[in-house]
């Protein structure tokens, strides 16, 4: 009977991961896993528990959350061979979604069964992931400051936090919305209501800034920091935005996307096209392939930067993508595949 390890958040889409997980554990037993429970109590948590199962003998460790819960646990991984299962169960569920795997629907999880059967009988995949560095992001009441972890390895400047991407880095507006989601806004919305109404609020109260960045190690170009930028490795985030039309985790580098100098009125007419991954080439938004990306802030305070969804970092930051960082068990057929 092959053991699995399963992390759970607890706090994921608002509580509604554990009556979801009273569904699925019913489901699992009768695949034949012997299941091995762990909850997490704080953010970084599950970074923690996956790290210690390294020298154990399960033969799956299964984030149970969403996006952020995902992020932790194949942190905790990373450079090991373990394989990561997936049950979705956030509001995002973007990782979930490039490797094939059945999200949820609101409240409903329709294809469950279907969730279960590929960690019965997925394909591994071996995937890359995006070191990040920069400055950890301020306390606030309702987020604490992140901490260094282990899993995650040392800065190369002091006082910085470092932080690994699977699923894709943003800044600016975009930032903003997960620092809002974090600061408890919206609580009560869930899926991508959630984030298009953040987005929203975002764009509206956004105050102009100036920034420097360099791509793949090239000279540096000053931009006016209004409107998108995401250096991805899969098609969409923000619970479904096709922010990378064509991403795919197993592309062996990263999507970047970018768009400077736009007006609030440009960015909000960018997010219908962004929705649906019909945004290249509208208002000067472009993309084109990169492992390395530097940004930073010229002019008013540091910029959040997202890592997975969370915004964890500021800048001055540093992104560089490494190949061949993390097993993933998903669909026998992938998006963009």
């Amino acid at each position: 009977m092959p053991r699995v390890a399963c992390i759970l958040n607890p706090n994921a889409r608002d509580g509604l991961s554990v009556r979801q997980w009273d569904q699925f554990e019913p489901a699992l037993r009768a695949a034949g896993f012997d299941i091995d429970l762990h909850h997490t109590e704080a953010p970084g948590h599950a970074m923690d528990i996956a790290e210690g199962l390294l020298d154990d003998d399960h033969d799956l460790v299964v984030a149970v959350g969403g996006d952020g819960t995902v992020h932790e646990v194949a942190s905790g991984l990373r450079g090991s061979d373990k394989v990561l299962g997936i049950l979705p169960m956030g509001s995002g569920n973007d990782y979930a979604r490039a490797h094939g795997i059945p999200t949820p629907k609101g409240n409903k999880f329709p294809d469950m069964q279907g969730a279960v059967d590929i960690l019965v009988n997925g394909t591994d995949r071996r995937v890359g992931s995006v070191r990040v560095e920069g400055p950890p992001a301020p306390n606030h009441p309702s987020k604490a400051a992140p901490v260094p972890r282990s899993c995650n390895g040392g800065p190369e400047t002091a006082g910085n936090l470092v932080r690994w991407s699977f699923l894709e880095c943003d800044a600016g507006v975009t930032s903003i919305v997960n620092r809002m989601k974090d600061e408890g806004q919206f609580r009560r919305i869930r899926g991508q209501m959630k984030y298009t109404l953040l987005a929203i609020k975002a764009i509206i109260f956004w105050k102009k800034q100036r920034g420097t960045i360099s791509i793949d190690g090239g000279e540096g170009a000053g931009v006016d920091l209004s409107g998108l930028f995401c250096l991805s490795q899969c098609q969409t985030f923000g619970g479904g935005y096709k922010v990378a039309p064509g991403a795919k985790p197993t592309q062996g580098h990263c999507s970047l996307v970018m768009a400077w100098g736009l007006s609030k009125l440009q960015m909000l007419m960018l997010m219908g096209p962004l929705e649906k991954g019909k945004h290249i080439g509208k208002w000067g938004v472009t993309m084109q392939s990169a492992e390395r990306f530097e940004l930073a802030a010229s002019d008013g305070d540091p910029l959040f930067v997202n890592v997975d969804g969370e915004a964890v970092i500021t800048t001055p930051a540093t992104m560089q993508y490494h190949d061949d960082q993390l097993t993933v068990r998903g669909a026998a057929s992938i998006p963009n595949e």
